[in-house]
């Protein structure tokens, strides 16, 4: 017995319509799991220790200690705010001295004509495969001597360049227009000319993208900062939050507040940013 049209027509558009609810469900407890983490940390910020640690879980206190929100930078032992200040010095000079640096060496790696240019984008590649944990020695002995460990150079110009953001910037790079290049070389304009008037102002999606990462990475960083920031006044919020955690105490509902505190910077960048970042990473092109 054959089937007829409409009926293959009413089955695909049964399927569809499953296919859409399965996909809708996926992605909505995918979503609900990605939020268990935010909940915990604003549930645990606005809780009492005993409330934290207890057998009697509730979803969420029943006296919200709304006083735990000044807390952090009420505590003597921690500037809070300073490490903070801290934080988003590094982080913005870190993110712009990234992209200026790593762009302007994937530029080079993909428009300027070099023999050995294959060669040292290979020598970038092999960066990738070296730990960081190997360079920390030689790279904490350098701003040793050079003065600067407690000092924003210290925290921030060993990180400028990375070999994984040349090679997002070399690979973008290769699948911009060469033609809007040609066009400004005609007008007299150099390599440098071409890269700060047309191919920036041209790519500010994968800029923004790769600033967004930049910005997280940096803000989230410490092993590094826990390094060089030896004195309290050169500690990061990452430094901060680990110095609540001691031997001796744990202040649980301070730590959460603290966290809390500390990611409303990150939440801030990314719901600015989350247009130009889905753009720009599905302009990386990553091929050829």
């Amino acid at each position: 017995m054959t089937t007829t049209a409409p009926e293959t027509g009413k089955r695909a558009r049964r399927g569809g319509v499953m296919s859409s609810a399965g996909l809708y469900l996926a992605t909505s407890v995918a979503a609900l799991l990605f939020l268990v983490p935010f909940y915990l940390i604003v549930r645990n910020a606005l809780s009492t220790d005993p409330e934290i640690t207890g057998e009697n879980w509730k979803f969420f206190p029943a006296d919200i200690q709304w006083g735990n929100l000044t807390e952090p930078f009420d505590d003597p032992t921690v500037d809070f705010g300073r490490s903070m200040w801290n934080s988003l010095v590094v982080g913005v000079l870190h993110t712009a001295g990234t992209l200026f640096v790593c762009s302007l060496a994937g530029y080079a790696l993909a428009r300027i004509p070099y023999r050995h240019a294959d060669k040292v984008f290979y020598a970038v590649l092999v960066t990738l495969m070296v730990p960081a944990a190997v360079t920390f020695v030689p790279s904490f002995v350098l701003v040793s001597s050079l003065g600067w460990v407690d000092s924003y150079r210290g925290l921030i110009v060993p990180g400028l360049f990375s070999g994984f953001t040349c090679f997002l910037f070399r690979q973008y790079f290769l699948g911009f227009p060469r033609e809007l290049e040609e066009a400004a070389r005609v007008d007299g304009l150099g390599y440098w000319g071409a890269y700060w008037r047309v191919v920036v102002p041209n790519s500010l999606n994968f800029f923004a993208a790769i600033a967004t990462i930049t910005f997280i990475n940096g803000w989230n960083a410490f092993l590094w900062p826990l390094v060089i920031g030896q004195d309290p006044s050169a500690w990061t919020v990452q430094v901060a939050l680990s110095s609540y955690m001691t031997n001796q105490t744990v202040n649980y509902h301070l730590i959460f507040m603290a966290t809390a505190i500390s990611i409303l910077p990150l939440l801030f960048v990314f719901l600015f940013l989350q247009r130009w970042l889905v753009q720009g990473i599905a302009q990386t092109g990553i091929k050829g």
